[in-house]
C-alpha cells in the first residue's frame, strides 16, 4: 500500500523562484548523490523527494535544501513510484521536472527551461543525456543518449505501462518505461549531467532489479499494456526496443551486443571506463535472457 505521510521540514528560508516548476526526485539511500542534484535546484518552485525507507541521511540532506520529504511504500502492481507522486502530489506549478538522484541541471539547462516553459505550443521536453561514469564522461558507446520527456506540463503526461503484474524484486521505480505525452514534444539543447555510478556494487545490484523487469516486460509481450511499441522505424526509444526484442533470440548476442557497443559504437576511446561501461552493457543483456529462460522453465508443467 503507497501512503503519503506529511512532509517534516525544517525551518522553511525564504527563496526567490527564478524556475517556477515542481521537481519530482525519487531516492533510496542518496545521500552521496542527493546534496549535488539539490544544490541545481536552487531556485526552483518545489521540490518533492520521494523516498523508499532510507537508512542513511538521505532524508535529512533533503529537508536541509527546503525540499519535502514523501514516503512512498511499494508493494508491488502499478502504478510505481513516479507516476504515483504525478497522481497523488498537490503539486503548485503548471510544469513538473523528473530528475533522479544522480542527476544534475546546469545553469544553462536552468535557463533554457526557464524559457521553454513559457512556449503554449508543447507539452513535454526531453534532454540529451551526458553520462559520467567511473570519473570519466562517456562520449562513446551509445553513452550518450536522449531521456524519456522530464519536463512534462502537468496532465499532459504518463508513464506507459508495460505490465500491470510487477513486484518489489524489480524495484519501486519506474525503470525503463517511457513517458507518453498528449500533444507536441521537442528536445532541449543543454544536456543533463548523469552520474551513473557511486560503486560498481551499487551498479550491478540495481540492475539486477532492471533485469528482473527487462524479463518479466518481454515476456508480457502483446498482452501488456504497451504504449509504445517496438519499431524499426520509429522513435529512439522504439528502435532501441525493436533491436533488443529482435536480438535476445540471436545466440550470442550477449557478445554482439558488446562487440557494438566497444567496437562499432567506438566505446574503446573512452578508456577503461568505457570497456567497464559496454562490458557491463553485454551481461545486462545476458542477464536479461537467463531469467526469461528461467522464467518459462517455471511455467513449464
Amino acid at each position: 500500500m503507497q501512503t503519503l505521510e506529511e512532509p517534516r521540514l525544517l525551518q522553511p528560508k525564504p527563496h526567490t523562484v527564478t524556475l517556477p516548476v515542481s521537481v519530482i526526485i525519487p531516492v533510496r539511500n542518496e545521500a552521496r548523490n542527493l546534496p549535488r542534484c539539490l544544490e541545481s535546484l536552487r531556485g526552483a518552485g518545489e521540490i518533492y523527494v520521494i523516498d523508499s525507507g532510507s537508512t542513511d541521511e538521505t532524508a535529512e540532506i533533503a529537508r536541509s535544501f527546503d525540499a519535502k520529504v514523501v514516503q512512498f511504500h511499494y508493494h508491488g502492481g502499478w502504478p510505481k513510484k513516479r507516476q504515483w507522486a504525478m497522481d497523488t502530489l498537490p503539486l503548485a506549478y503548471d510544469w513538473i521536472l523528473l530528475l533522479d538522484a544522480d542527476e544534475v541541471l546546469t545553469p544553462e539547462s536552468v535557463e533554457e527551461i526557464r524559457q521553454t516553459i513559457q512556449d503554449p505550443g508543447y507539452n513535454g521536453y526531453y534532454f540529451a543525456l551526458r553520462m559520467y561514469f567511473l570519473g570519466r564522461v562517456l562520449r562513446h558507446g551509445d553513452a550518450s543518449f536522449y531521456t524519456s520527456p522530464r519536463l512534462l506540463r502537468r496532465g499532459k503526461g504518463r508513464f506507459e505501462c508495460r505490465f500491470k503484474d510487477q513486484d518489489a524484486s524489480m524495484g519501486d521505480m519506474e525503470a525503463h518505461e517511457r513517458v507518453v505525452v498528449e500533444g507536441r514534444m521537442a528536445g532541449l539543447r543543454n544536456p543533463l549531467v548523469h552520474h551513473n555510478v557511486n560503486s560498481l556494487s551499487r551498479y550491478i545490484l540495481k540492475h539486477d532489479e532492471y533485469s528482473n523487469w527487462e524479463a518479466q516486460a518481454w515476456l508480457a509481450g502483446e498482452s501488456g499494456h504497451n504504449d509504445l511499441p517496438p519499431g524499426l522505424f520509429g522513435t529512439q526509444a522504439q528502435r532501441r526496443r525493436w533491436l533488443k526484442k529482435n536480438c535476445l533470440s540471436l545466440p550470442g548476442s550477449p557478445f554482439a551486443f558488446f562487440l557494438y557497443k566497444y567496437l562499432f559504437r567506438l566505446g574503446f576511446l573512452d578508456g577503461v571506463p568505457g570497456l567497464i561501461y559496454c562490458a557491463f552493457q553485454g551481461i545486462q543483456f545476458f542477464h536479461i535472457k537467463a531469467k526469461i529462460y528461467e522464467l518459462r522453465m517455471k511455467t513449464r508443467p
